[in-house]
């Protein structure tokens, strides 16, 4: 105790409330003014020879200097008290709050009141809600981008393939298992890990998509896992979060990950089998709490035997594997999204397009490589050049075959020679006919007799209306 009285011997306690930015009032405990501090005179403008000496009680009930003070209150209530003050030299406001001091017998011996200016706490609060606007803006604007992140389209089907992949896709989405998802391009892959993370209960957190085929190998490490300041010439001064950490609470979709190099393959592992990571040039493991989604167009089990893709990795994300068809194996899909794009395009540009039987029964018949990318822009390619109305066949036709370059009848990989012969003729006999306008004329364009061309159009469906035209 005397250690700690020598201490505070050593303090000039005026020296410190004439540096405080508060202003200081202090009176007796008969509310007489013993000091104000150099704050005080300049929140208020009063200076201590008006003041000093004097009772508060006095100075208010003469009415020139200030009214609203605390110390009569405190002294009456024996506890701190905070009010508005008015003060008459400057035609302001100031906010008091009177604090009572005792003595060891429990007597109040002084009152000490800070006083604060209205404008700086009104510039403060005005602060606080700016801040409080922007960082609600900030908000609004990193919900959005998630969203555009997530992406908002939606997945339309009639398959029971496609039945089948969203039952597990609801199934495993409430988890946070690692899923693998595999199939050709443009079967839509990134719609099936949108729905995963739509269903999930991270769907408010973070949802990062990195195409591993998109950036270069030699990028690709610190886009994924970040790095520390001078990790590398030309490294951000500050360093930089990689994808991992951007995604920590929420979910990464690995997409193309069967393009991902063999050296970068190990450190994934390593990251997928800890669940941390270390940036580039760091000392400091990164603890993450994340979900993972892989996907990818390629056979990962081929690429494991020919020692492209590390087998353990793959077994690390094939916990659930989700297999999409391609398009020609589920036909149900086609014209049902057909319709929906014909729909959705004509919506965007102001077109009545419509799709004919006989231009959906080609649409059927095309094998479809690029699956629902290529047939989504397929349709609106027609659906833009369309002058409306009924979309023929032969527009169908000339989409799919750009300067007569290529047929876009499917061919059955298991076909026989003449099976797929038979599907080629037919494609150019429909064609034609359609093109011409009439059997008739068509069998003059390909130099075959009317009434041969005729049976051939029997046998491919081909309007027996169209004969005579």
């Amino acid at each position: 105790m005397e250690q700690e009285n020598a201490l505070y011997a050593n303090i000039d306690f005026q020296k410190v409330c004439e540096n405080l930015y508060d202003g200081i009032h202090i009176t007796d405990g008969e509310g007489r003014v013993l000091f104000i501090n150099q704050a005080y005179t300049r929140t208020t403008g009063i200076l201590p020879e008006e003041l000093l000496g004097r009772k508060v009680a006095d100075i208010e009930a003469e009415g020139k200097l200030y009214k609203g003070s605390v110390t009569g209150k405190v002294l009456e209530c024996r506890q701190r008290v905070n009010s508005v003050a008015t003060i008459f030299k400057l035609n302001k406001e100031v906010l008091v709050t009177g604090t009572p001091v005792f003595d060891e017998a429990g007597n109040i011996v002084l009152v000490v009141t800070n006083t604060r200016d209205f404008p700086e706490l009104k510039r403060l609060e005005q602060q606080l809600l700016t801040l409080t606007e922007e960082s609600k803006k900030a908000n609004e604007e990193l919900t959005y981008l998630r969203r555009q992140q997530a992406g908002d389209r939606q997945l339309f089907y009639r398959s029971q393939a496609m039945a089948s992949v969203m039952e597990l896709v609801r199934t495993v989405a409430p988890t946070d298992v690692t899923v693998l998802i595999t199939g050709e391009s443009g079967t839509g892959k990134e719609l099936v890990a949108n729905e995963i993370y739509h269903h999930s209960d991270r769907v408010d957190k973070p949802f990062i998509k990195v195409n591993c085929a998109a950036i270069p190998g030699e990028l690709l490490e610190s886009e994924l896992f970040g790095y520390e300041d001078g990790a590398f010439t030309g490294a951000k001064r500050a360093g930089k979060a990689g994808m991992f950490e951007l995604a920590n609470t929420g979910v990464i979709l690995l997409d193309e990950i069967g393009d991902m190099p063999l050296p970068l393959q190990t450190k994934l592992l390593r990251v997928l089998q800890q669940r941390e990571l270390m940036r580039i040039g760091g000392s400091r493991p990164i603890r993450l709490d994340i979900r993972v989604i892989a996907s990818t167009n390629k056979d990962l089990q081929e690429e494991v035997r020919q020692g492209r893709f590390r087998e353990d990795l793959f077994y690390r994300l094939n916990v659930v594997p989700l297999e999409i068809k391609p398009l020609r194996e589920r036909p149900e899909d086609i014209p049902y999204l057909a319709e929906r794009f014909c729909q959705s395009f004509n919506k965007k540009y102001g077109k009545d397009a419509r799709i004919s039987d006989e231009a959906m029964q080609l649409i059927l018949a095309y094998r479809w490589p690029g699956n629902i990318r290529e047939l989504e822009n397929l349709i609106e390619r027609i659906v833009v050049t369309s002058p409306g109305g009924v979309v023929t066949r032969g527009t169908v036709y000339n989409a799919l075959n750009p300067g007569g370059m290529r047929l876009g009848g499917r061919v059955m990989e298991d076909a026989t020679l003449r099976q797929q012969v038979s599907a080629f003729e037919r494609e150019v006999i429909l064609h034609t006919v359609e093109r011409a306008g009439s059997i008739r004329k068509a069998a003059r364009l390909l130099g075959v007799d009317h009434s041969t061309l005729v049976k051939k159009c029997r046998q491919y469906g081909c309007q027996e209306q169209k004969e005579e035209r």
